[in-house]
């Protein structure tokens, strides 16, 4: 009997090893390609290597903090973290309000609006669309000195047509939006609000419905009307939504680089508004003395900034009745 056992023990076979197999892949892919960079970044940050003018390297050679002194005190890595977080607030504001505003709409069934399967997928078009063609697109617009957008203000009379109208003296009144530091925040702004709303729209909306829809009727029983609803059942209850939009545009705001990138004329003097923390790494590693270790000091502050902000985010908007069950628990 034993030997049977012993027989079967051995013939049994263990498929436990063909999923380490399948995600193995991941596994190697991540490594490669982030956790070796991500290393490699704190690495470099307290490095002191560099291109110098006479074309030959300099380092790795350990400076400690001096990379991470030497960007704080020149200021620009300041510069370019309010640029981008002006341009991120400009462009989510905006963009949370309109979306819970549409999520509201298309799951309040007292409206019953139609067609709304083609108008979710026109809001959410601008999200499929390559940023780099939307901010081509914009660019033409905003051309100096006869671009459509300087047209539009002749035909309005914002500026003088007579004058506007004869490609001599058009330049004379047509407005440079790409170097005006302002204009081009806005427009930048305005371009990522235009490709993410309808993106955090489905979101909030695939929140929503995960609701159960006894708690609305009950409302609506108790006679409360349909803005009532939505402020004290669907935001509260969808809050961890809010808050993973929030982090994730943050995240992603806090690295806006193509958009921005684009919008730049060479020489520009909006560069000094439009600089984002992203384009002054790019700028610092492969143009001029290539300096990775200053770059990589940049980056490092920009991880730190993001987590930072992150954990604020959770912190406020944690869930305070959560809290106070595990205080009155505790005592």
């Amino acid at each position: 009997m034993k030997n049977m056992a012993t027989g079967r023990k051995n013939k049994s076979v263990s498929y436990a090893r063909y999923g380490y197999l399948f995600i193995l892949p991941f596994f190697l892919v991540y490594i490669v390609f982030q956790a070796y960079p991500l290393i490699n970044t704190f690495y470099l940050a307290f490095q002191k290597y560099m291109l110098t003018g006479a074309g030959k390297w300099v380092g790795p050679k350990f400076v400690g903090l001096d990379n991470f002194k030497n960007v704080l005190t020149k200021g620009y890595a300041i510069r370019a973290l309010s640029n981008t977080s002006i341009m991120w607030i400009i462009n989510f504001i905006p963009q949370i309000f309109l979306a819970l505003l549409l999520a509201k709409w298309f799951t309040d069934t007292r409206m019953r609006i139609r067609g709304q399967g083609l108008i979710k997928v026109l809001v959410f078009m601008p999200n499929i669309i390559t940023a780099a063609s939307i901010s081509v697109l914009f660019y033409s617009l905003m051309a100096y000195p006869q671009g459509p957008i300087n047209s539009l203000l002749a035909t309005l009379g914002v500026i003088d047509a007579n004058i506007y109208a004869n490609p001599g003296t058009a330049a004379l009144v047509a407005v440079r939006f790409l170097e005006k530091g302002w204009y081009t925040r806005i427009a930048i702004a305005f371009i990522n609000f235009w490709m993410w709303y309808g993106n955090t729209m489905i979101v909030l909306i695939s929140g929503i419905l995960g609701i159960s829809p006894t708690l609305y009727e009950a409302a609506e029983i108790d006679g409360a009307t349909s803005g009532q609803s939505f402020r004290k059942i669907t935001i509260p209850l969808i809050k961890p939504i809010i808050l993973y939009t929030l982090v994730t545009s943050l995240i992603g705001g806090m690295q806006m680089y193509d958009v921005s990138a684009l919008m730049l004329q060479d020489g520009s003097p909006a560069k000094a508004m439009i600089q984002t923390n992203t384009m002054y790494i790019m700028e610092l590693v492969y143009s001029g003395t290539k300096d990775y270790g200053r770059g990589a000091a940049v980056s490092i502050l920009l991880f730190i900034v993001t987590a930072v902000l992150s954990l604020i985010l959770f912190f406020i908007l944690r869930d305070r009745d959560e809290n106070m069950v595990k205080r009155r628990g505790q005592k």
